[in-house]
């Protein structure tokens, strides 16, 4: 978003009819959406193939290496999402004092929302309630509370 420059290289390319007016997202989940489908072409293959056969050992170990290589790339998108939301977070959110760096490998965000928190000023018989917006942040290692900017 930051460099005009590939913008507009990105819209000559995306708006070319040899793209089918395609975004490059489009282009980089197609790959994923193969897999996905050869997956379905495989099972296909082994309802067809003669239990105990050669073709059956094959279409298998093709079928369970498949398998993997799907959970290996889901395990990674969840892991560049993770990263994603640290960076948009670690944008959003200023620190006093920079206590620890909050984007890191082994942490992700587990849950984040806003709460109310209730301040009970003056204990007299006229309790006077005042409320506040408040944000919980839990990651797999911490939990993080902030509250808006004034």
């Amino acid at each position: 978003n930051g460099n005009a420059g590939f913008q507009q290289v990105l819209e000559r390319l995306e708006s070319d009819p040899l793209c089918q007016r395609l975004s490059l997202k489009s282009f980089l989940i197609l790959p994923f959406q193969r897999i996905t489908r050869l997956k379905l072409l495989l099972q296909n293959i082994l309802k067809r193939t003669r239990p105990g056969s050669e073709e059956e050992v094959q279409a298998t170990q093709a079928y369970d290496a498949l398998e993997k290589l799907i959970k290996d790339c889901n395990e990674n998108v969840q892991r560049m999402k993770s990263t994603e939301e640290l960076i948009y977070l670690s944008q959003k959110i200023e620190f006093e004092c920079k206590i620890f760096p909050l984007i890191s490998q082994s942490r992700r965000l587990v849950k984040c929302g806003e709460l109310t928190a209730l301040d009970f000023n003056n204990p007299s018989p006229k309790w006077k309630v005042t409320t506040r917006p408040i944000y919980l942040h839990l990651f797999n290692d911490c939990l993080l509370l902030s509250r808006p900017k004034e």
